[in-house]
């Protein structure tokens, strides 16, 4: 019997095109379709953290951003 890997988490930005590693984490949820307390997460590098909140914080979608370490 072989074991399988568990999936393996994104560490890199969620930019597009960015391929730095991520240090922080931006939680979010649509609240037309999302449940209060559901929260999804996009990753940011120091580069982009401010345009990634800034994109989601203009649609009311950005709930917290916090620190991140792989």
């Amino acid at each position: 019997m072989t074991e399988e890997a568990a999936p393996t988490m994104p560490t890199g930005c969620s930019a597009r095109g960015c391929g730095k590693p991520a240090t922080w984490a931006l939680l979010w949820n649509n609240p037309k379709i999302h449940t209060p307390d559901r929260r999804k997460t996009w990753l940011a590098c120091d580069e982009h953290k401010d345009s990634l909140s800034d994109f989601l914080d203009r649609r009311s979608f950005l709930r917290s951003v916090e620190p991140f370490s792989a």
